[in-house]
């Protein structure tokens, strides 16, 4: 894999944001790229964020990025293969036919963000199917992550019980048949208008790569996310402490009204918070009133709370005062940075890897 430009170029946000391609060969649509996002923070750092975007999605939340940057992370969001700046002409938009084929382009971003930018310290961070797949990927790989923040991740299959049990093995062997076929749903266009700044929104983004009625959901798709359901609920270890946020009602509107921007109307809030704990051994889970399904990108009051939980939880279990190595607490390298969060510590926990902290200067 390899960058397909010879360095960065300014994303389509603008500067400071910056983009490269990684190049993930081909499959049997032809040539298939995935694409990094970087925001720096101010100074020099060594902690950074990885962010993994949801189904009909890609990265454009800039003010969620900038919360990072200002904390002093380095922002990287990936667009996945086949989604937002990924997409290339010859593609099925947002199709894959196992959550695993997303593993390469997380592993070089991962890569790219440790070994050639330097940073130490990583918090895992997705939404809603990429919050399905970030854990997946941490169980199976087990890259050290100093943390995980899930933003409503799809922990399960939404809808009447004999969708999760009949309709999930019809899925299966209709898959197996015919992987593309189209999967017959009703999408009201509610969720994206809510959010979009030229309907009842307040957000910018480009409706070419999040249609305001979603991409086609496909059987050989659904299957790969339902196999991935089925992983985690049998249970997972990500390695490192995990936050769940999610709305605190899930809504079910058939018009635009109130519901629509103060509750996850995608997901079932129930479900997440019933599946958390099968993250790993250390879960925060929150439910926010008044927060829609991307909690991010809520009204101003519901965000403020996204925010405030974030930080109390970051300040609890991830950038924990600094300690002392001990022969049982070993401490590598500590590194400053100029920016407000400023040395990182590195700590034993438990099974005796590392996990990386943060401590202010």
């Amino acid at each position: 894999m390899r960058s397909v430009a010879p360095g960065p170029a300014v994303d389509i946000l603008g500067a400071p944001y910056e983009v490269e391609d990684i190049d993930l060969g081909e499959d049997d649509e032809g040539p298939v790229v995935a694409t990094l996002v970087r925001r720096p923070t101010h100074g020099e750092t060594n902690c950074a964020v990885l962010h993994l975007h949801g189904f009909a999605d890609y990265f454009f939340q800039t003010e969620y990025a900038e919360w990072w940057t200002a904390r002093g992370y380095t922002f990287y969001a990936l667009d996945l293969r086949k989604y937002g700046r990924s997409i290339r002409g010859h593609q099925t938009p947002n199709y894959v036919s196992d959550l695993a084929e997303y593993f390469p382009e997380i592993d070089e971003a991962f890569r790219r963000i440790t070994e050639r930018d330097g940073h130490e310290a990583v918090v895992g961070s997705a939404h809603s199917t990429g919050g399905l797949t970030l854990p997946l990927w941490a169980h199976d790989r087990q890259p050290g992550l100093a943390g995980m923040v899930l933003n409503s991740p799809w922990f399960d299959l939404q809808g009447p019980w004999w969708l999760r049990t009949v309709g999930t093995e019809l899925v299966r062997r209709l898959a197996d048949l015919a992987p593309r076929t189209v999967v017959p749903r009703t999408v009201s266009g509610l969720y994206a208008r809510s959010l979009h700044l030229d309907h009842e929104g307040d957000w910018s983004f480009d409706l070419a790569w999040k249609p305001l009625e979603s991409w086609p959901v496909r059987t050989g798709w659904l299957r790969a996310v339902r196999a991935g359901h089925a992983r985690l609920h049998r249970g997972l270890e990500v390695g490192c402490p995990a936050l769940v946020l999610s709305s605190a009602r899930t809504g079910q509107p058939v018009a635009m009204d109130e519901d629509v921007h103060t509750t996850d109307i995608v997901l079932d809030v129930e479900q997440i918070r019933r599946w958390a704990p099968s993250l790993g051994a250390h879960v925060t889970s929150v439910a926010i009133p008044g927060a829609r399904h991307d909690v991010v990108l809520s009204r101003p009051q519901a965000r403020a709370e996204v925010y405030r939980a974030l930080d109390a939880w970051l300040t609890a279990w991830v950038e924990a005062p600094e300690i002392q190595a001990t022969e049982d607490q070993p401490t590598r390298n500590a590194v400053s940075a100029t920016s407000p969060t400023t040395t990182i510590v590195a700590r034993s926990h438990g099974s005796g890897s590392l996990r990386p902290t943060l401590a202010p200067s």
